[in-house]
């Protein structure tokens, strides 16, 4: 029990700072004597109760463990929300709940958000995309050479609806995973989802309705807009190329020559190059300047890359964090990032998830996890048994049993090593061999150790665990 309780205490390490949003450690999730999600608890709580042999711990990261004498009828149980702030390299994930309460103050109602734990979900989307490219290149060198090992198949296959390339799909698949694991682990009731970053349709027809009026009338108009052309353009100016200095939005063919308001149309220039243009052509204005011109025009219609990579996956996402049954509610990247320049967060994947949603004036975030969980998709190996070198041909060969010693790599592991250069005790994902020497991860590189030196925490689940520490000051 005293290594549970250790293992507690090593994953909440406390730290206090001056931010405007209150830190504190993450929550560890609680399940009742049947698995059922109860309210998580603090770590300091969660080390008395395995210390006195009321809980047991289900699982290592994120923690979790499950009390032998209580059931979810028992328990108060409070609304408890997942945020998700989904990116083309990485997804920002939150598990909150708003609290309401009276301000003695004002005598008002108000609504605290608590942080209960945050996720950093890494994707590897461009390692899948170099795997089926290198794949393909195996493929057409078999071809070119004659050495075809199957018939070939018919070259118009349909693909099924919805269908993604495997690098896409695969920010819809380990997102989707993350989730569910965490609506396992908490009384999770409703999602909350940055739809994309920015609504490009709506941007494309000059307006920002996507949820209500604040987009045209209130705080948020024009607010989304030139946020996209700041990311589009690069923060400098199209006609001079100026950074650091103020921007203004400019009409690439101007409104009184009939230019539109479509973002295809607007760009960033500096003062001095906006009021030089006036209302002439853009190919008068840049007469001299025909390289720069050219660039100017391809990249008005080109789409923001990352913009893009999301639009192509936001729908599905949609439909599948839908599937559980839960309300689903969708948000524009641009209330996010005004919900966090009110709040005085800094920016990172994981404060704009906790700033997902509505946040009315009389809300405010005062806590949010010191530590984050960074969960970095890594797979679950390969079915090759064979290594190829540069042409494709096999140059070793890899054995068919995965397990070796009660261990597969990607297990976490505890190696308690009781002699050499690395003596002491490492936590990592294990890279096991068949001569029962297994390789573990210590500071500065890698150790081998025998395996009876290793205690299984956790099963390999495809994905690899660190932490960092978050700060919220701006």
């Amino acid at each position: 029990m005293a290594k549970g309780v250790n293992a507690v205490r090593e994953s909440s390490t406390l730290r206090t700072d001056n931010s405007k949003v209150g830190a504190g450690a993450q929550m560890v999730a609680v399940l009742d004597k049947n698995g059922r999600p109860l309210m998580p608890c603090h770590p300091a709580r969660a080390r008395k109760l395995l210390a006195r042999g009321r809980a047991v711990i289900v699982q290592s990261i994120p923690f979790a463990i499950r009390l032998k004498d209580r059931v979810a009828e028992d328990s108060d149980v409070s609304t408890v929300s997942v945020r998700i702030d989904p990116g083309s390299k990485g997804t920002g994930i939150a598990v909150t709940t708003d609290v309401e309460h009276i301000d003695p103050a004002m005598g008002e109602v108000t609504t605290s958000r608590r942080g209960l734990l945050a996720v950093e979900l890494r994707h590897r989307g461009s390692q899948v995309h170099g795997s089926m490219q290198q794949r393909a290149n195996y493929r057409r060198r078999r071809r070119s050479a004659n050495l075809r090992y199957r018939a070939p198949r018919f070259s118009n296959r349909s693909r099924p609806a919805g269908w993604l390339a495997p690098s896409l799909q695969h920010r819809v698949d380990t997102t989707m995973s993350i989730v569910t694991r965490l609506m396992m682990l908490f009384p999770v009731t409703e999602l909350h989802l940055e739809r994309a970053a920015f609504d490009t349709h709506a941007l494309s027809l000059g307006r920002e309705d996507l949820n209500g009026v604040e987009y045209q009338q209130g705080a948020l108009a024009g607010y989304e807009v030139r946020q996209y052309l700041l990311e589009k353009w690069g923060r400098t100016c199209a006609y001079c190329g100026a950074k650091n200095v103020p921007l203004q939005i400019d009409h690439i063919r101007p409104r009184a020559r009939g230019g539109s308001d479509r973002v295809s149309n607007l760009t960033l220039a500096c003062g001095p190059c906006n009021q030089a243009k006036d209302a002439r052509p853009v190919e008068e204005f840049l007469a001299g300047k025909p390289a720069r011109l050219a660039r100017l025009l391809a990249q008005a219609q080109a789409p923001l890359g990352d913009a893009a990579a999301m639009n192509a996956t936001r729908w599905q996402l949609w439909q599948a964090l839908k599937s559980p049954g839960l309300p689903v509610s969708a948000w524009s990247g641009g209330r996010t990032k005004y919900n966090r320049a009110v709040q005085g967060l800094a920016k990172s994947h994981t404060l704009d998830a906790l700033a997902v949603g509505e946040i009315s004036t009389s809300t405010r975030i005062v806590r949010h996890p010191d530590m984050v969980l960074v969960t970095s998709a890594c797979g679950r190996g390969s079915y090759a048994r064979t290594r190829t070198d540069k042409h494709g041909f096999p140059r070793l060969y890899l054995p068919r049993q995965k397990q070796h010693y009660g261990f597969s790599t990607g297990d976490l592991v505890r190696a308690d090593i009781p002699r050499g250069k690395y003596q002491g005790t490492y936590t990592g994902r294990v890279a096991v061999r068949a001569s029962g020497t297994h390789r573990i991860p210590v500071p500065g590189g890698y150790a081998d150790t025998h395996h009876s030196n290793l205690r299984l925490l956790q099963r390999g689940d495809g994905y690899a665990y660190t932490t960092r520490k978050e700060d919220a000051r701006l």
